[in-house]
């Protein structure tokens, strides 16, 4: 990390809560979702303003597909999407109860298959889960890879794909499995890594100190480095790949939601931000929350995994 950070702002126009970044190698473009607007969005390096596509419910996470187009996680289902805006083919219908949950935070794994995890809205309960979709076969199959937890997020892989990271935002904690590219189920689940709690009478303005915010959306670099984004904490961690902070990355507003590398040489960090239901006090102290960001980083990111269907 360079000794000065020097955060831009990458889409001046505020998303509810930002979330899924992308960066589309081939399209040079960063996509990204706005939940409760119920948009996905794009834009390239020297657009002035992004593309928006509305769609019917909630998007929680997004990928690219190899044979174009994006595949999706709405509240009630996984879909395909083979051109931009167009027509959702329905791939997996969830099983969760859509009045209390919906997908989250998801992502493909390196072989082409599109892991997404759930939500459990009341947040009163472990009901989460972390579901695959494997579209390589005659016919989509998914499975349910582990749950219990109450706000799934922070999936990702390790450049070797020894690891997968997963994280539970109420908890607060960080967890990895042992993974690898088969149909065997995930390794034992490790806590790596826990953030105290919000004090009782946390204030936006309270002490840096006072509360370090929950793990939320994340990114691996090449050297195998974890980038949590830190929600309400208004900080990135930088976690070693055994749950060592190594960093701490102050960010521009409250709400870091989900960083991801991007740019030619993927050594540019884009992040993604929410002001969904945040004090006035704090929108007015922060006019840009719910913008995309950017930082100029020393080490690359990994490339993002297409869909293979």
């Amino acid at each position: 990390m360079s000794s000065t950070i020097s955060w831009e702002v990458f889409c001046a126009q505020p998303n509810t809560l930002g979330e899924s970044p992308f960066w589309h190698p081939n399209e040079a473009r960063l996509y990204w979702v706005d939940i409760p607007g119920q948009q996905v969005l794009r834009q390239g390096l020297h657009d002035v303003a992004p593309e928006r596509w509305n769609l019917p419910q909630e998007p929680g996470c997004i990928a690219p597909a190899r044979s174009g187009g994006l595949v999706l996680a709405l509240r009630d289902g996984i879909y395909r999407a083979p051109v931009w805006g167009g027509e959702l083919h329905l791939l997996h219908a969830a099983t969760h109860d859509t009045a209390t949950a919906r997908f989250n935070d998801g992502r493909c794994d390196p072989v082409g298959r599109f892991w997404a995890g759930s939500i459990y809205e009341p947040r009163t309960a472990a009901l989460a889960e972390l579901w695959c979709l494997d579209a390589r076969g005659p016919a989509p199959l998914a499975r349910r890879m582990a749950g219990d937890v109450t706000v799934a997020n922070g999936l990702a892989w390790s450049p070797d794909a020894r690891w997968l990271y997963w994280s539970d935002t109420t908890a607060h904690t960080v967890y990895r499995f042992d993974w690898r590219p088969t149909d065997a189920p995930l390794g034992p689940r490790q806590a790596i890594y826990q953030v105290p709690r919000k004090p009782p009478a946390w204030r936006f303005d309270s002490d840096p100190l006072a509360y370090s915010g929950r793990p939320d959306g994340a990114a691996v670099d090449i050297d195998g480095c974890y980038w949590v984004a830190m929600f309400e904490g208004a900080q990135l961690h930088r976690l070693s790949p055994d749950g060592q902070l190594l960093a701490l990355i102050p960010t521009p507003v409250q709400c870091p939601t989900m960083p991801c590398f991007g740019g030619e040489d993927l050594r540019t960090l884009f992040l993604t931000t929410g002001r969904h239901n945040r004090p006035a006090e704090e929108l007015a102290a922060q006019p840009h929350a719910g913008c995309v960001f950017s930082l100029r980083v020393d080490t690359p990111g990994l490339p993002v995994s297409f869909f293979a269907d």
